[in-house]
């Protein structure tokens, strides 16, 4: 089942299921998507797609590809990498990146599968882990390079944190639909060019382990987002760098999902 959150076009906020290969309208879910819901017959035109959940957390894994590893010559971690991402930087498809005023200058890129979780749970097993989840959706682990690597001397948080660095969408599939999560062909596409073309087969850690690591350290509530690592062809490691300009528009394919599109805009203005 396909799940989407947005705006209609008369401004009110809902979740619904999307017409069949149509994102103009949607017919409107009742209940909650982590308990008991109902897709009912009233139909809403869309105004503007939202990030498919209200995330409490994201969480995002670093290096988690082997031939991303390869490319930026650090070695397979033992255990999985984590970060946070700030909530501030959601934006669903169709919003614009924002590239901040005040910098940073070298914003890259990343592909990635992200898990939603549906229950709480703490300490689960690798072998129930899949209980735990209600879906997936393509996530986009927008990063600014310069503050990752120079400005914040290794601290991956703040760069990775800006508002509108983590688009999700453009809906969630639930797990019924994607019983393999392990095997979906994953994509970043730059102006009509492919330039990441990969597999979730080629992850280090799968999602079972990661859902179960994670928990070993914190409560992962419904909504948690996690994102789970992103393959090889990022901007910063090609010669030479790839980096998102003013203009751009950035698609996000991954198999049985869908893409996850968003156009590139410098920020502008300052807000109060």
């Amino acid at each position: 089942m396909r799940i989407i959150r947005f705006v209609s076009t008369e401004g009110d906020i809902y979740y619904g299921m999307p017409d069949p290969g149509d994102f103009d309208y949607a017919r409107i879910i009742e209940g909650s998507i982590f308990d008991h819901y109902d897709v009912t017959q009233k139909r809403v035109r869309i105004g503007k797609l939202l990030p498919p959940v209200e995330a409490p957390n994201i969480l995002a894994l670093g290096l988690n590809y082997r031939s991303h590893a390869d490319e930026t010559n650090i070695s397979y971690p033992d255990i999985p990498i984590v970060f946070l991402k700030s909530t501030n930087s959601l934006i669903g498809a169709g919003s614009p990146i924002l590239l901040p005023k005040a910098g940073p200058d070298q914003v890259d890129y990343e592909a990635e599968l992200a898990v939603v979780i549906g229950r709480q749970v703490k300490n689960i097993a690798p072998d129930k882990a899949m209980d735990a989840i209600l879906g997936y959706t393509c996530g986009n682990d927008i990063s600014a390079r310069d503050w990752q690597f120079y400005k914040q001397k290794q601290q991956w948080a703040r760069g990775k944190s800006f508002d509108t660095f983590c688009p999700l969408g453009p809906c969630l599939v639930t797990k019924e639909d994607i019983p393999d999560p392990g095997n979906l062909r994953i994509m970043t596409i730059l102006n009509g060019e492919v330039l990441q073309d990969s597999n979730t087969a080629n992850m280090i850690f799968d999602v079972p382990a990661i859902v179960s690591h994670l928990s070993r350290s914190m409560t992962l509530y419904p909504g948690t987002v996690i994102l789970t690592g992103t393959p090889e062809g990022v901007g910063f490691t090609r010669q030479p760098p790839v980096f998102l300009k003013d203009g751009d528009t950035v698609t996000i394919r991954i198999e049985k999902i869908g893409e996850l599109t968003n156009p590139v805009k410098r920020e502008k203005k300052e807000s109060n």
